[in-house]
């Protein structure tokens, strides 16, 4: 019968020749540290994602309830007139926007059935974003390219796209990993 040597360190069993190969010692830790990550991230990164989209829509609707403090007060007004064929505008056009990002963001906050419903919400409130970009288009675009306005617009593509890695974990349905 053949026996290898090993000794224990921390109540984990290293073989003796890893002694002799720091490098292959040094390596094993990486790959353990990296696994230990990995898990942590599976674990943590998504709902800490629909934290912060769920928070960046709380803070940003709620502005929206007072006057003079959301900067982009004149484009929902605009929107929403255009939108609704003019009988929407004005403080009613913030009012209805800010209900429904903060009800958006409270519902990805609360999590779970909460935030199918909230991705639902944030569905109908990408709709009334990205609107201004048919709707008005002299807002968003210029000859030099996008306006100051178009890249708050665009920018929500990163938004659309957080809130598909949520929807990926919250809805429910089969579990397709490839």
């Amino acid at each position: 019968m053949t026996t290898a040597s090993a000794h224990v360190t921390a109540g984990v069993v290293v073989p003796a020749t890893d002694r002799r190969h720091p490098v292959r010692s040094l390596l094993a830790l990486e790959a353990r540290a990296e696994a230990a990550l990995k898990v942590f991230l599976q674990r943590w990164s998504i709902p800490a994602l629909r934290i912060a989209l769920g928070a960046v829509f709380a803070v940003f609707g709620f502005l929206k309830f007072f006057p003079g403090v959301s900067p982009v007060e004149a484009l929902v007004s605009q929107t929403w007139e255009k939108l609704t064929f003019g009988l929407v505008s004005g403080q009613a056009a913030l009012v209805a926007t800010a209900v429904i990002e903060v009800a958006a963001g409270a519902l990805l906050l609360a999590g779970g059935a909460f935030a199918r419903i909230g991705l639902v919400v944030l569905a109908l409130a990408f709709v009334g974003i990205l609107s201004p970009i048919v709707l008005l288009p002299a807002e968003v675009f210029s000859a030099a390219g996008p306006t100051l306005t178009g890249q708050y617009i665009f920018k929500n593509a990163v938004l659309i796209a957080a809130a598909l890695v949520i929807a990926s974990r919250v809805l429910r349905g089969p579990d397709v990993r490839r």
